[in-house]
């Protein structure tokens, strides 16, 4: 998995960077002829449009994106196709929303669609749908799109390329080559030494990338920060060498469990627990499922195959799950011994 920012794709004064795309090309088109299965989540569709066309001050800054995004999405994706096809190979696009992801079907839909193109080994290049992604529907970023998308594809690494060398601990002022080469998320709390930071046309920062690492590398998929106009950054990384920033992947959990880890906006309702049920789902010993005799309220209501948020008596989010049966259902059994759980461990997802 493959995720190119804007910062990269365009040059300073957001042109199309021709050089870094044919370098990227180059090595992904080399991947795949080796039968490595590459997926590219590719911004630069804004960056590329607003090197096309001058709009107004006066039109409101979502309008803008809207009209940035429609026109240079079309010579972003001319110019990867273009690129592909000179090493007779094709690719593909695919443009996505937030909203694309709360359905269940509708996620294995995609998934289904990007393993098929896999086999015809076409490559898939994703972006947001910014010209209809507006306030609820847009994604913090391309980091967290890419992070989805690695999950629903079980990725074995997430590439994320962005204009700097990888993760600097911000601590060290006087030390401005104070690199870190690699990272255990549940060792470090990176919080502490990264600073907020946004890039210049993009909506990105590394705080922001960071967190997507720590929610997929507690799935089993490593993540490499690493800067993308380096002519053989993605050779590097998967030949090894200790180049940008890696993010150490644990120990791989299942599909339906990434796709309930990345489903936090959409939950339905909250359920409230004791102090009892909360020990004895974060027992690391115990694979606990969510239990009516340990729920002490729900706010909201539900259906069957909603996701649903698991809450602490103080109100605090401790984990995101699938309901079993709806709100109902599961208010008639609350606090009852001997019931069916409300949330099966195989979908349960904890916070760490």
């Amino acid at each position: 998995m493959v995720k190119v920012g804007t910062n990269v794709l365009t040059t300073k004064e957001g042109l199309l960077d021709q050089a870094v795309m044919q370098q990227l090309t180059d090595q992904i088109a080399s991947l795949n002829e080796k039968g490595v299965k590459v997926t590219l989540v590719s911004s630069g569709a804004v960056g590329a449009g607003r090197s096309l066309i001058k709009l107004s001050e006066k039109i409101h800054p979502v309008e803008t994106r809207q009209v940035f995004s429609s026109i240079g999405q079309i010579r972003l994706i001319h110019n990867y196709s273009l690129l592909f096809e000179s090493h007779q190979q094709l690719c593909a696009q695919l443009l996505v929303t937030k909203s694309d992801f709360r359905d269940r079907q509708h996620y294995l839909n995609m998934k289904t669609c990007i393993n098929a193109l896999h086999k015809k080994k076409i490559v898939p290049i994703i972006n947001e749908n910014d010209a209809i992604a507006v306030t609820e529907l847009m994604f913090t970023d391309n980091d967290e799109l890419a992070g989805l998308i690695a999950s629903m594809i079980h990725a074995d690494a997430l590439l994320i390329l962005t204009n700097v060398d990888g993760v600097y601990d911000s601590r060290n002022a006087s030390d401005q080559n104070h690199l870190i080469e690699e990272i255990d998320t549940k060792k470090t709390d990176f919080s502490k030494f990264i600073s907020p930071q946004t890039s210049n046309f993009g909506r990105g920062g590394m705080i922001t990338k960071c967190r997507i690492a720590q929610k997929l590398t507690q799935h089993g998929i490593a993540v490499h920060i690493a800067n993308g106009c380096k002519p053989t950054v993605i050779h590097d990384i998967l030949s090894g060498e200790k180049i940008g920033t890696k993010f150490i992947a644990h120990k791989r959990t299942s599909s339906v469990k990434q796709w309930v880890a990345h489903s936090e906006d959409h939950a339905k309702a909250a359920v409230y627990i004791n102090l009892r049920a909360q020990d004895v789902l974060f027992n690391p010993d115990v694979a606990a499922s969510l239990l009516p005799i340990g729920i002490v309220a729900i706010d909201g209501t539900f259906k069957k195959g909603d996701i649903i948020k698991i809450c602490s008596q103080n109100k605090h989010a401790i984990g995101y799950g699938v309901a079993q049966y709806n709100s109902e259902k599961a208010k008639e059994l609350m606090g009852q011994k001997g019931q069916k759980p409300l949330i099966h461990y195989d979908y349960l997802y904890l916070k760490n």
